[in-house]
């Protein structure tokens, strides 16, 4: 989940700082679905918990002539300021948004393919013909709130990025399988060279990793990339 909102809040910036009404719709379908992703957890409460483990964990390191104190203080300031940042949010997480009727009237009618039209939402039209400059001054209202949560989501993606052991393995024929728990990861990175024109497919459970390189193909039923294909594995964990 942490990976999907962070890849809309990537989304939101993006489609935001342009100028056109088709980039802002964009950029509100993101926020939408923001939206819906958080209405299914308990995320705030799941941060926070994470956040003081994290934050327990490298207040352990502080004597460590091992560890930087510079960057071991400055990771410490931001899990702290986005602890009180999440302890002050209100409510769930988005419950301004769904306060706003104009806001939830069109993301009803977003829920209706091709249900956005200037025909069906002349407020919404209304909206998108408005300047850019006007439009940006909402999307900053709108997102402001969610600050603390994109923060704790950053901080939290960061140190698990940051905690992996990386592996060189061989995919035979375009299959790598590895039994058992070897390796335990709540993310796996995977990297293949640019010049291998092929995607990974992944599968992981704790009694077994399976992974099969299959071959880009558009509008091609996929299958195995038959030649052998060497990529590195990183194995991140909290």
């Amino acid at each position: 989940m942490l990976l999907r909102l962070e890849d809309l809040f990537d989304k939101i910036d993006f489609f935001s700082a342009r100028d056109t009404s088709f980039e802002h719709h964009a950029a509100l379908v993101a926020l939408f679905e923001i939206l819906d992703v958080t209405s299914r957890s308990d995320l705030k409460s799941d941060l926070l918990q994470e956040l003081d483990k994290q934050r327990a964990m490298l207040e352990g390191l502080q004597d460590n002539p091992d560890v930087s104190e510079k960057a071991l203080i400055h990771i410490l300031q931001d899990i702290r300021a986005a602890f009180r940042g999440l302890l002050d949010i209100p409510g769930r997480i988005g419950g301004y948004l769904r306060d706003d009727e104009w806001l939830m009237s069109v993301k009803q009618r977003m829920n209706i393919p091709g249900g956005a039209c200037e025909f069906d939402l002349p407020a919404y039209h209304y909206w998108l013909n408005m300047t850019p400059e006007a439009r940006r001054a909402d999307f900053k209202n709108w997102i402001a709130p969610l600050a603390p949560i994109r923060s704790g989501i950053n901080i939290v993606l960061n140190i698990l990025r940051n905690s992996g052991t990386k592996f060189s393995y061989l995919a035979v024929n375009g299959v790598f399988q590895q039994a058992g728990s070897e390796h335990q990861a709540h993310l796996l990175r995977l990297h293949i060279s640019d010049e291998i024109s092929c995607i990974p497919e992944i599968s992981a459970n704790k009694f077994a990793l399976n992974i099969r390189f299959v071959p880009w193909r558009s509008g091609h039923k996929a299958e195995v990339y038959e030649e052998d294909v060497p990529f590195e594995l990183t194995f991140c964990s909290l």
